[in-house]
């Protein structure tokens, strides 16, 4: 499958996720002291950010003219849409930090490199998390699938206050209105 426009979907055709509880046991954690590269090539160790965080997770981004990692991504419940997601949080990122969100990260199991050259070509105002050995995934036990050999992140996204997990958005869809629903949360729970 080409995947000539990422950002063009029609949700009514993709399969949406559904609520498998794989993330029932995520509000109220601590995060553990795991340290990840970032795409302005720092080491975050969101235990230890001060104030609210905002992280979403995907699976993986596309990138246009490439072919998908499988035929049938589309199909795969939850597997389309990380660009639309991640297009939708820098597109309110200032009104994500407006109201009160003092860091906002993607994550993926992705490369850094990879995820590096997408946030330059999506001119992401934000960084995005490479977990790539899974070692935060594996630590939280985050919802996860297995497609074409790889171990993906399911689609949800953290508030975290002070390294603790204080909500989580599970399962998401549409993937583009994560971060408007993400908002909304927001301005309802003030910090």
């Amino acid at each position: 499958m080409n995947q000539k426009n990422l950002l063009e979907v029609d949700w009514s055709k993709i399969p949406a996720p559904t609520d498998d509880g794989a993330a029932a046991h995520l509000e109220g954690m601590t995060l553990p002291p795991v340290s990840l590269i970032a795409t302005d090539d720092t080491s975050v160790r969101l235990s230890a950010l001060p104030g609210r965080t905002v992280v979403f997770a995907y699976p993986r981004t596309g990138e246009p003219g490439k072919i998908s990692i499988v035929d049938d991504w589309d199909m795969i419940p939850g597997a389309r849409g990380c660009t639309p997601q991640t297009c939708a949080f820098r597109d309110l990122f200032a009104e994500l930090k407006a109201a009160g969100a003092a860091h906002v990260f993607g994550l993926s199991t992705q490369s850094n490199a990879y995820q590096a050259e997408m946030a330059a070509r999506l001119h992401l105002p934000f960084p995005v998390l490479s977990d790539e050995k899974l070692a935060l995934t594996s630590a939280l036990d985050l919802p996860t699938m297995e497609v074409a050999g790889l171990t993906l992140i399911k689609r949800l996204a953290l508030i975290i206050d002070n390294g603790r997990i204080t909500h989580v958005f599970y399962p998401v869809f549409p993937p583009d209105r994560n971060a408007g629903d993400v908002l909304a949360w927001l301005k309802e729970n003030p910090v």
